[in-house]
């Protein structure tokens, strides 16, 4: 693992967190998850949800599977974690998720589904669909979105494009969402 952790926000309290893969190469520099170009397509997503990201971010804790920025791959883009890395930061997330309790979990991208639901399941058999997941005894609401990596295509073309909007339409309907939306 490259660079410091990306925590970037005071604790908050908050019935939905978010659950990416791992920083990039700018967010520890940034101090903020989702601070660069993933982040911009993920803020327009919740946009149209009517939550611009200076709110979003004040209001919803973002966790994230592997803590420290993992490195470049050297076919371009960012590493994938490892399984290593993955089982180091595992007890983080599950320290964040025994400490706030949400209701909703919103894991962002294949790894973060796989590790929510402790299977790798393919991107269409998961996104578009409310979901319940068990970790560590304790029941959640589950609803995936896909990365919105600038490298991902899988958003922008069918069948992704079609869940996506069935995905957000979910995510906008959820008590938490709506709860958090009201929030101050």
């Amino acid at each position: 693992m490259i660079g410091p952790v990306v925590v970037g926000h005071p604790a908050t309290p908050s019935e939905l967190i978010t659950i990416g893969q791992a920083p990039g190469d700018k967010e520890p520099k940034l101090g903020r998850p989702f601070a660069w170009t993933a982040g911009k397509t993920l803020f327009k997503w919740f946009a149209s949800l009517g939550v611009d990201e200076a709110t979003f971010r004040r209001k919803v804790w973002m966790a994230a599977v592997c803590r420290c920025f993992p490195g470049k791959n050297p076919k371009g883009g960012d590493r994938v974690p490892s399984d290593v890395e993955v089982a180091a930061c595992r007890s983080w997330l599950l320290d964040e998720l025994a400490i706030l309790r949400p209701q909703l979990l919103v894991p962002i991208g294949k790894l973060a589904i796989e590790q929510v639901f402790g299977v790798s399941r393919p991107l269409v058999e998961v996104i578009g669909q409310r979901h319940t997941a068990t970790i560590d005894g304790h029941d959640y609401d589950v609803i995936p979105l896909p990365h919105p990596s600038g490298a991902s295509t899988w958003h922008r073309m069918e069948p992704g494009l079609t869940l996506l909007v069935k995905t957000l339409d979910l995510l906008g309907k959820h008590p938490a969402w709506r709860t958090m939306k009201a929030r101050p």
